[in-house]
């Protein structure tokens, strides 16, 4: 007898990130000097502590507590909010496109909400191969399906792979949904260039003639690219889409503002025709109603400040710590190609993934927790978060971890 539906998978769920974040900060407690931890995934400063940022959180302290308690003005979100949200990821653009922003919890929401709007039960979502194993744990518990393009050839983006699963896809179903998460990339830290933006574009393009395609831009990293002027750039190619492609964008203002417990972000629909969008718009309302109901009225109230009232004194505060960021990347990159350490291509943001036979992975990270250095075990690799990572543990870490993967090779004899 069970009291949940037939249909759920009862095999526990098992957390790459949080069990192994909690056994390095164990060994810390006892080992401290010898511990080098890189699981963590949020933000933090040179002495270890989580970086909430002033110009974010000073602001939010004053914020009057009526306005805390208060439901927002909308399901939808406060209209103040949406509007600034399309501001925000719009600023340097030329965005020409039909569009409309839902509030959501975080950029999970965001993808939720377009999951469970675009895809019927029994249908596939395309995804990468090395990525946020959340995409298909989400799709699993919604009973969709998920098929990987792979998400390299060689140093860059590999496009022919996501064009022939994409038409595998809408030859099988007639619709697709497509994620990539760029720029920074969750875990690899690769960004696409213009170039790959415009052919994947084309790709899009050409692949609706089978069926109405869906690009799920996860964006949740984009405030801390290392190239900040440029960035967001890529969107003009977005308006090249025929009126078969329809573009959703999860931002998450809980990591552009270090506000991870906040819970605020947002879904960004973008495309040719205004009927399209309404259409969409529609069906994520109904989700966030019928889903969460209501986003954190005073999140919504104070990222709208920071980024209008506030914008460059949080611009020059977040600065800092992205200067932190490619300094620490700097230094693991360096060593790792004095040592030949095989990594996936790394650009920016906060994480880099070393590439390790899947045969070995759970070997690999095993001994290295032996030698009292934490990763996470993602796809194809092993994950190094710089974005937790002090500069000082940052130093040797790339030997270290490559001298692991030689050893346990010769151990397992392969």
């Amino acid at each position: 007898m069970t009291f949940v539906r037939n249909s759920a998978d009862l095999s526990p769920i098992k957390d790459e990130v949080f069990g192994v974040a909690i056994a390095a900060k164990q060994d810390k407690e006892q080992n401290r000097d010898i511990v080098t931890d890189a699981t963590i995934g949020s933000l933090y400063d040179e002495e270890g502590n989580f970086v909430a940022l002033n110009s974010v959180f000073d602001h939010y302290d004053e914020i009057d507590h009526r306005t805390k308690g208060a439901y927002a003005a909308s399901f939808t979100g406060n209209p103040a909010f949406r509007d600034s949200v399309y501001n925000w990821i719009s600023s340097g653009t030329e965005l020409k496109l039909a569009h409309s922003v839902i509030a959501t919890p975080g950029g999970s929401g965001a993808v939720y909400m377009t999951m469970v709007s675009v895809l019927e039960q029994g249908e596939t979502l395309i995804v990468p191969d090395i990525a946020w194993s959340s995409y298909e744990l989400m799709a699993q518990q919604n009973n969709m399906k998920s098929i990987r393009y792979s998400m390299f050839e060689g140093d860059h983006f590999n496009l022919a792979s996501l064009k022939n699963v994409l038409h595998e896809v809408l030859q099988a179903q007639g619709k697709a949904l497509v994620v990539v998460n760029d720029p920074c990339h969750n875990p690899t830290g690769y960004s696409l260039t213009p170039e790959e933006w415009n052919a994947l574009v084309d790709i899009l393009n050409e692949a609706s003639e089978l069926g109405p395609v869906v690009l799920l831009n996860d964006i949740a990293y984009i405030d801390y690219s290392y190239d900040l002027a440029n960035v967001r750039k890529y969107l003009n190619a977005f308006n090249r889409f025929n009126d078969q492609v329809l573009s959703v964008l999860a931002f998450s203002c809980s990591k552009a503002l270090t506000s991870y417990g906040l819970r605020c972000g947002a879904a960004v629909i973008l495309a040719q025709e205004t009927s399209a969008v309404r259409e969409t718009e529609i069906v994520f309302e109904k989700v966030a109603r019928g889903t969460w109901s209501n986003i954190p009225n005073a999140a919504m109230a104070n990222f709208t400040w920071v980024t209008t009232e506030h914008e460059d004194a949080f611009l020059a505060e977040k600065q800092g710590y992205i200067d932190l960021l490619k300094q620490r990347s700097d230094i693991f990159l360096a060593e790792a190609k004095e040592v030949n350490l095989p990594l996936y291509p790394y650009k920016e943001g906060f994480f880099i993934t070393v590439a390790v036979p899947p045969s070995l992975i759970e070997a690999v990270h095993q001994e290295l927790i032996h030698r009292h250095i934490y990763t996470v075990i993602v796809n194809q690799g092993i994950r190094v978060a710089v974005c937790s990572l002090p500069v000082q543990k940052a130093y040797g870490l790339a030997g270290k971890i490559k001298e692991t993967i030689d050893a346990v090779s010769v151990r397992e004899g392969r």
